[in-house]
């Protein structure tokens, strides 16, 4: 281990542009060793994570329930209050049951890993999230990537395969660092073509598009289409926690053979009573979907009109091809000297040849706010050679 000393050097250099602590509460400004900077770099994006409501709901639950359910939900770490949240979850995203993990990336791995076998087959999208990834290390399955959200790909790979074997095509739903949405009526297509099962991974998308922040399936009315739904707590829903929601024969499977559910401590009360309560905001609150939808396309505009390469997201989050190491570790440390916190992408987060500043928009954001970062943006851009577009980036 000794011998990995890449961290290291970009720490030498100056441009170190992780493990940042803040002092501050999530919001659209964040506190950074004492100074304000605007926050673009959260996953917030409806701007839940400082509600007061959703606060209070976590101190009732700690004075309730204690901070820790002391083991798995297996043995004795279940409550009351996990079994409402399942039950609110399964109905949100329109299944008949779900089941609850310590984290997302618990819940792909759990998922993942458990539902096939040697004979059988997992499809992902090459772009997938590393959960998904990683549980597909973990099955007996054999695993093929196709092309991203290419169904010319996914039918060459599908055509290729057993009759009779079971076949799950595991995709996001937003991809997490494109910013793209995947191509669902195509994969659901595929399915029936060729007998398929469908996962998809709501985590970016929940809170952000489908009815009332449902989802990718929710959005392009697939729900009844798609075998499982996967979503997590530490996005829209302003906590910590995973889940799987499917038909009941499904859950009762993972609930005996998922080895990331049954030998990990659940979630804790605050946990469970922040995403409960975060829950009945989004869906009691669509304005602040309708303003994270006008935020995001403010962005884009004034991101493409300053001559960035976004590629092709069409969500919150928005990409900002560097296709540079350093010159991506540059820009965002002199964004932080501005006041601007972004986050560097970076191999194996995506292609060496497609590092990336990841700039996300919450519903909270005022278009003030938008405007300054994006200056600020083109104006460090300029200096490093990134845009070439003098005259705009002074005007802006």
């Amino acid at each position: 281990m000794s011998a990995y000393t890449a961290p290291q050097e970009i720490k030498k250099q100056g441009f170190y542009p992780y493990f940042r602590a803040m002092e501050s509460a999530q919001e659209t400004e964040v506190l950074v060793k004492g100074k304000k900077v605007l926050m673009f770099g959260s996953n917030s994006y409806l701007g839940l994570t400082n509600h007061p409501k959703i606060k209070e709901a976590s101190i009732q639950a700690i004075k309730k329930y204690g901070t820790g359910c002391a083991g798995s939900r297996f043995l004795n770490g279940t409550l009351d209050l996990h079994c409402q949240l399942e039950k609110a979850l399964a109905t949100f995203v329109g299944k008949e049951e779900a089941i609850v993990y310590s984290t997302g990336f618990q819940a792909n791995l759990g998922t993942v890993s458990a539902l096939t076998g040697r004979h059988d087959y997992i499809i992902i999208d090459e772009f997938d999230h590393a959960s998904i990834i990683d549980g597909c290390r973990l099955s007996f399955s054999k695993v093929i990537k196709y092309k991203h959200n290419d169904m010319g790909s996914l039918e060459h790979e599908l055509s290729a395969l057993p009759a009779k074997c079971i076949k799950l095509i595991v995709v996001d739903g937003i991809f997490s660092m494109e910013g793209d949405i995947v191509n669902l009526p195509g994969i659901v297509d595929m399915a029936r073509k060729y007998d398929a099962s469908i996962m998809v991974d709501e985590a970016h998308s929940l809170g952000v598009l489908g009815k009332k922040g449902a989802g990718v399936a929710s959005h392009f009315g697939l729900v009844n289409d798609v075998d499982i739904i996967m979503g997590t707590f530490s996005k829209s829903l302003a906590s910590v926690g995973g889940f799987i929601a499917s038909d009941s024969a499904t859950i009762n499977f993972l609930k005996h053979h998922s080895r990331a559910l049954i030998f990990s401590a659940s979630i804790s009360p605050a946990n469970a009573a922040s995403a409960l309560a975060a829950l009945e905001i989004v869906k009691s609150e669509p304005q602040r979907i309708a303003q994270l939808w006008t935020n995001t396309h403010y962005a884009m505009n004034a991101l493409k009109e300053l001559g960035f390469d976004i590629g092709k997201t069409e969500t919150p989050i928005i990409p900002i091809y560097i296709r540079d190491d350093l010159k991506t570790f540059k820009l965002t440390k002199l964004l932080l000297d501005e006041g601007v916190f972004v986050n560097a992408i970076v191999s194996p987060a995506v292609r060496s040849d497609s590092t990336l500043i990841r700039f996300s928009l919450m519903a909270t954001h005022s278009l003030q706010q938008i405007d300054t970062a994006i200056k600020k943006l083109g104006k460090a851009a300029l200096k490093l050679g990134i845009l070439e577009k003098k005259e705009l980036v002074a005007n802006v």
